[in-house]
């Protein structure tokens, strides 16, 4: 097994090289840009725009930030809207965002510097990439841990129970509200939430925003855990209603099909329970499907499926911050929380075949091939 790891350890390395490099080039001919956002506010709001580039850590005094301060003629300028902004500055905007240097040697600082999980700072933020994940994650964490836990609590055990009444009353009518809750999109469900239950036309009965109230730190400890658990009903019930859908179905799949194999007879006629049958011989060869499962929906509901739902709610996590991010082109945290995101899935997708071995100690590692 020890090769086994060693070799999917020495396969991240390219995955990631890969991720990052095609992202890198596509960025490269998308439209716009950091140059191209500070020009913008720089025309439309000089002296406020320039406070803004001052504060972040530009070195930029006198003429040389102020349209026109230069007297010379930027009508060359290969960015949109730099007419009549001295050249000069627009030189030491270059440098301040690293476009002084061709696109292969930026790509390979940043592949340099990202091996030591060195993100640099933000364009527009005057924080560290580091620091700036690091102050979002407690939101994704929430979601997402709570959000997968829920929707596998909930899912085996309805799986489980569908498969043992398959085609009974039980099993339709359970089908059917699965269905409706899938087909249903879950920032709509969560919109349909607020209004029945956050003070929008009916009840007021959970808050509207955030994860904590504003006396948070005036709370005792049962009092916060009360107060996270209330915060977090309606984002985790508008996320799980559609995620539990497909899970359930899986497992209910999974379980049918082990229960028509032949061994399932052949532990009956022995005479054991159905219930031993069910949960020392099914169980472990049905849930090995539903493992295999797990990592696409953690990472799915840990990084990229609460964007809306914080939207929405007005949590400010992950989903949000990468979002705004590639909106507003601030580049180090774009690749900084892709190159996290990469590197925890394949992480994360490692830990799921090792976690075949303790469920079935049949699977051998070392003679499967990557």
């Amino acid at each position: 097994m020890l090769a086994y790891i060693i070799r999917r350890v020495a396969l991240m390395i390219p995955t990631i090289l890969g991720i990052m490099l095609v992202s890198f080039v596509v960025v490269q001919f998308a439209p716009g840009g950091p140059v191209e956002r500070v020009i913008a506010q720089l025309t439309g709001d000089g002296a406020s725009a320039t406070s803004r580039i001052s504060g972040q850590g530009g070195d930029f005094a006198g003429s040389a930030a102020m349209p026109g301060g230069g007297g010379a003629d930027a009508s060359a300028s290969k960015y949109r809207g730099a007419q009549g902004l001295d050249p000069k500055f627009i030189q030491e905007l270059e440098k301040q965002f690293g476009f002084d240097k061709p696109a292969y040697e930026r790509f390979w600082l940043m592949i340099k510097n990202y091996a030591t999980f060195d993100f640099g700072r933000s364009y527009f933020r005057d924080i560290r990439v580091i620091d700036l994940i690091a102050e979002k994650m407690p939101v994704s964490i929430s979601l997402g841990l709570w959000m997968t836990l829920l929707t596998y609590a909930i899912s085996i055990p309805l799986g489980i129970s569908k498969a043992m009444r398959d085609g009974s009353r039980f099993d339709v009518w359970t089908s059917a509200v699965i269905i409706v809750g899938y087909a249903i999109p879950s920032f709509l469900f969560a919109i349909l939430l607020i209004i029945l239950f956050a003070g929008g036309s009916f009840l007021d009965w959970f808050p509207l925003r955030g994860l904590t109230s504003d006396n948070w730190a005036q709370m005792s400890w049962p009092e916060r855990i009360l107060d996270y658990g209330w915060h977090l009903v309606l984002p985790l019930t508008s996320m799980v209603l559609g995620a539990f859908a497909t899970m359930t179905l899986l497992t209910k799949n999974s379980f049918l099909e082990e229960i028509r194999k032949q061994y399932v007879t052949t532990a009956r006629m022995k005479g054991l329970s159905e219930r031993s049958v069910l949960y020392r011989h099914v169980f472990r060869n049905a849930m090995l499907i539903v493992i295999a499962g797990f990592p696409g929906a953690f990472i799915s509901a840990f990084f990229t499926g609460s964007l809306l739902i914080e939207t929405i709610f007005s949590l400010d996590g992950l989903g949000l911050l990468g979002f705004e991010s590639v909106l507003n082109r601030d580049y180090p945290v774009v690749f900084g929380t892709l190159y996290i995101f990469s590197l925890a899935g394949l992480v994360v997708g490692l830990l799921s075949d090792l976690t075949y071995m303790l469920v079935d100690p049949r699977i051998d590692f070392e003679s499967r091939d990557v």
